[in-house]
């Protein structure tokens, strides 16, 4: 069942809801309302992946409704199609200039009502998988910078609101460019995969947040966690690393260490992120200029 796409249907005559849920219970999860209030309710707790919305309702209008869900930032991009027994042409371009998808006209006739559902639910799902793709780094299967600068905003925003702390780390590959001259562009990448692998199974919480920053470099970001809580994870992270043997293609074995910087903050209003995440690059920079295959943290 948590498999199923979602679909609330929302019409304040019961025939039409049993219908419709009869129709489209076997292939979909199904919510139902039988006016506004109530489908406000139902889409702000489960966010339904299509609504199929009556046009002419007693207490609130379709098109009323329709345009509170297309002037909310949680709704706006939950697809709608309109149920109606309206057939002018006018009231069809009504609709669709507010925002609605679709049309399914009453009477309804089952093999039309499947046919517009799929479709609509098809390019919900296909519109997920363009959007998980491009948050995610193409060679190492982690998140990439886009999906990073998305999620380092949310965890301040979360981090000024609850006072909380938050750390970055920031990783490089010591020495990767003299790796990849002596070994190959081909086993760079696979000492790029293995160290996304590495960050992976390093992490144990479902909040923290492994990033591929560019190029040979990472970034992890730790919620709810001071420089006391971030500095084990780190050294965990570099010592796993150390210890991974990395195979090569002629039968030998290589083994490639990482530097780390960290820095800690409870953010303020007043604090910058840009601010936030150069003193980890500065953490960064003086692991490299130290020794290398180290974690250093800021003061």
């Amino acid at each position: 069942m948590a498999d199923k796409n979602s679909i609330l249907i929302v019409d304040d005559d019961k025939a039409n809801i049993v219908y419709l849920n009869h129709l489209l219970s076997a292939d979909y999860m199904i919510y139902t309302a039988r006016g506004a209030k109530e489908a406000f309710k139902i889409v702000d707790k489960h966010g339904p992946d299509l609504i199929l919305l009556d046009v002419i309702m007693p207490e609130m209008s379709g098109y009323e409704v329709i345009s509170i869900l297309k002037g909310s930032e949680a709704s706006k991009d939950i697809p709608v199609v309109f149920i109606t027994g309206l057939s002018d042409a006018d009231d069809e371009m009504k609709g669709l200039n507010l925002g609605a998808e679709d049309y399914i006209i009453k009477p309804f006739h089952d093999a039309i009502v499947k046919l517009r559902v799929r479709n609509q639910i098809k390019m919900v799902n296909q519109m997920r998988t363009i959007e998980r793709l491009s948050m995610l780094d193409q060679l190492t299967n982690i998140a990439n910078r886009r999906s990073f600068n998305q999620r380092v905003n949310l965890a301040w925003r979360m981090a000024v609101r609850a006072r909380s702390a938050l750390s970055l780390m920031m990783i490089d590959v010591d020495k990767f460019k003299m790796y990849n001259d002596t070994y190959g562009h081909q086993q760079g990448d696979l000492v790029l995969q293995i160290i996304a692998d590495v960050l992976k199974k390093s992490l144990m919480r479902s909040t923290d947040f492994a990033a591929r920053w560019g190029g040979e470099e990472f970034a992890v970001l730790l919620p709810m966690t001071d420089m006391c809580g971030a500095l084990p994870i780190a050294e965990n992270i570099r010592a796993n690393m150390e210890s991974t043997v990395i195979p090569c293609p002629d039968g030998t074995s290589t083994v490639v260490t990482v530097s780390i910087g960290v820095h800690s903050q409870t953010p303020s209003q007043n604090d910058s992120i840009d601010n936030f995440i150069s003193k980890a690059d500065n953490a960064l920079y003086t692991a490299k200029k130290t020794g290398r295959n180290r974690v250093c943290n800021t003061l």
